[in-house]
């Protein structure tokens, strides 16, 4: 009787040693607004990820990317899901990190004419107009102004700028009222492919990126060094699964096929550039908020 009261009492140990272990953190995402969404498109994500980790995540609404930044310089949440651009400004202002980079396939820019615009190389745009997505949007806006900063166009002084949504963009360009677009190029060719009645060569693309850096999931500077290492560990450990919580409701179909990767903060570096050459060289705030 007294040794089954033993290992009863060594089993009950165990029991609370793991769970004194386990670790209650608060995930926020930038571009997802209300509890309401963040439970139907990001849910399985964090069921894999309290899974991988063995520590429970709780979901933290934010509206904007200044109340992320806000709540992680005040310490109300801990991890939070980001794109390269908002991440840049984040990391100015809290000092977060990143830990696991959400690795998208075909993640680039690009910029398109028509190929009958005369427009054969980004110095034929000096003077022209050139439509780009929403403000602040790092395939959008920033990548295609460091394209043309790469090919040695002020993208500032040098074109004039209209800002519109990408279906708006490519139906002006299609109509001769601006002279290109810069655009995500994966989301561009998904609304070029829709134009069924229109011949393949009626656009071309002008220049293009090289693949941009990773989406992210970040942690806070509060978060011990070895509480983070654990999950991007668990995270790398258990990637299949991860991607599959990621991936299982349609809002993150620019997700399907991705990778889950070890990232560095150097990594977004050419983002900073990006926000230098748009004419923010502080990148301390959030262009368009």
């Amino acid at each position: 009787m007294k040794l089954h009261s033993v290992l009863a009492g060594t089993a009950l140990a165990m029991i609370a040693a793991v769970a004194a272990q386990a670790e209650t953190w608060k995930l926020a995402v930038t571009d997802v607004e209300g509890m309401e969404r963040l439970q139907l498109e990001w849910g399985p994500f964090k069921e894999a990820l309290e899974t991988a980790t063995g520590d429970t995540f709780e979901f933290y609404a934010v509206n904007s990317r200044t109340a992320a930044a806000e709540a992680l310089r005040g310490e109300t949440v801990d991890f939070v899901v980001s794109g390269p651009a908002e991440y840049v400004v984040i990391n100015k202002l809290t000092n977060a990190t990143p830990i696991v980079g959400l690795g998208r396939p075909d993640y680039h820019c690009a910029i398109v004419v028509r190929a009958d615009s005369g427009i054969n190389t980004v110095a034929d745009l000096e003077g022209r107009t050139v439509a780009f997505g929403d403000i602040g949007s790092t395939s959008n806006m920033l990548c295609p102004m460091q394209v043309l900063a790469d090919h040695g166009l002020d993208p500032i002084n040098d074109i004039e700028v209209m800002h519109t949504s990408r279906n708006i963009a490519h139906e002006a360009l299609k109509n001769g009222d601006v002279d290109a677009l810069g655009s995500n190029a994966g989301s561009w060719l998904n609304v070029r492919n829709a134009e069924t009645d229109l011949p393949y060569g009626f656009f071309r693309i002008l220049a293009r990126s090289g693949d941009l850096p990773n989406d992210m999931i970040m942690v806070g500077a509060h978060v011990p060094g070895d509480a983070a290492a654990a999950v991007q560990q668990a995270i790398i450990e258990n990637k299949d699964s991860i991607i599959a919580g990621i991936t299982a409701h349609e809002e993150n179909d620019k997700y399907v096929g991705m990778d889950l990767v070890e990232i560095e903060d150097s990594a977004y570096d050419y983002v900073r550039s990006m926000y230098s050459n748009a004419g923010y060289p502080q990148f301390d705030n959030f262009i368009g908020d």
